[in-house]
């Protein structure tokens, strides 16, 4: 079989720091690969990722375009697609496409009337009601979660082949002795994943806290005050940078909480194997859960609240703990100690490692190839 992987135009894969969909890719392709599947990859071309083939309009990742007005941006991505569908055109190589951008994806090769396609979703399915009201029939769709495919709208959620989790490489080093007090929340900064929360509840309890991720695309506290200080900065009222100034700095005093911006590679590993546990006080319903899985894997105790896909992916008692309210959460915090972290990352091995995804996204090409 050989499949082309749509990344998209905005990150390396895999990405150099943050980055959720490529990260994604970057896990599956490699296990699809050695069972045998040839992959042509649409990304960027500065991507590393060992494939059959890389094809690209941009050298460069493209994310930093994003924060620009929308009638400067929005040729990226078609750009991009334009050369996937310039590809597919001129070959009869290719059985299936496995789509990762998100609208203008099966937007435009639902009109090619080339190779089947797969697109997974992997967003908020709320977001444009307009579009996935009433989503392409000839483009066969898959959620990353039973809870976000429950809340899709019905035309979509009725058209779903179903929802395969995320996963995750697995730690192949053995847990550390020195493991420290320290909790970690690992994500971007925004308001949908809840710093501020993590943050007021170890002030509260006087436990180190440790925020890692960027804001709105900037990636060290440096970065961040280059914004922060000049009000003409594009960037200067971005929802992210607000929330991140207004709600989050408050708690930050350098040593009891700590942001520390992205980490990305070993340097996020060492910081979540050494973690005490990591809190989730998500505010939304989460669609995936990656960051989840990957304190799994690392044998950290996730702590989180019972929205979007968590309750799919914890335990509750026995590979983290789930809360309904602030106050719960921050209990069930004093307690992560009761949780086993090898039973945490028996838990990744058997249901999140890249050998499950790729077996099952396997099944369902082979499902999407037989026009089921």
């Amino acid at each position: 079989m050989k499949i082309l992987v749509n990344a998209g135009p905005w990150l390396t894969v895999p990405p150099a720091g943050y980055g959720g969909i490529e990260n994604v890719v970057a896990t599956l392709v490699p296990a699809l690969r050695s069972r045998g599947v040839q992959v042509v990859l649409a990304s960027v071309g500065s991507s590393t990722l060992e494939v059959d083939e890389l094809i690209s309009v941009y050298d460069t990742e493209q994310f930093a375009e994003l924060q620009k007005p929308y009638n400067q941006v929005m040729g990226i991505t078609h750009a991009h697609l334009a050369r996937v569908a310039s590809e597919l055109s001129r070959r009869d190589d290719i059985d299936l496409v496995h789509d990762h951008v998100e609208v203008v994806g099966p937007a435009v090769l639902s009109a090619l009337g080339g190779p089947p396609v797969l697109h997974t979703l992997h967003w908020d399915l709320h977001k444009h009601p307009a579009f996935y009201g009433a989503f392409p029939s000839s483009i066969a769709v898959n959620g990353v979660s039973e809870s976000q495919i429950a809340r899709a709208p019905d035309a979509l959620r009725a058209a779903s082949l179903g929802a395969i989790h995320l996963a995750t490489p697995l730690a192949d080093h053995a847990p550390r002795a020195d493991q420290g007090e320290h909790l970690v929340v690992m994500g971007r900064i925004c308001g949908l994943k809840g710093q501020h929360v993590a943050a007021r509840i170890c002030q509260k309890l006087g436990l180190p806290l440790v925020l890692a991720g960027p804001v709105s695309g900037r990636n060290t506290p440096a970065e961040l005050d280059d914004v922060a200080q000049n009000p003409y900065h594009p960037l200067h009222s971005h929802p992210d940078v607000r929330y991140h100034l207004d709600q989050v700095s408050r708690y930050l005093d350098g040593d009891l909480v700590r942001w520390v911006g992205a980490v990305g590679g070993s340097a996020r590993d060492e910081l979540y194997a050494s973690a005490r546990a990591a809190l989730f006080p998500i505010q939304w319903d989460e669609p995936g859960g990656t960051a989840v899985v990957e304190a799994l894997a690392l044998g950290v105790p996730p702590v989180g609240l019972r929205r979007g896909c968590l309750p799919e992916i914890i335990d509750h008692g026995r590979t983290g703990f789930l809360a309904d309210t602030e106050e719960e959460l921050a209990e069930w915090v004093l307690r992560v100690g009761e949780i086993d972290p090898e039973e945490c990352r028996q838990e990744a091995r058997r249901r999140f490692s890249p050998s499950v995804m790729a077996d099952q996204y396997l099944e369902l090409y082979d499902k999407v190839l037989s026009g089921r």
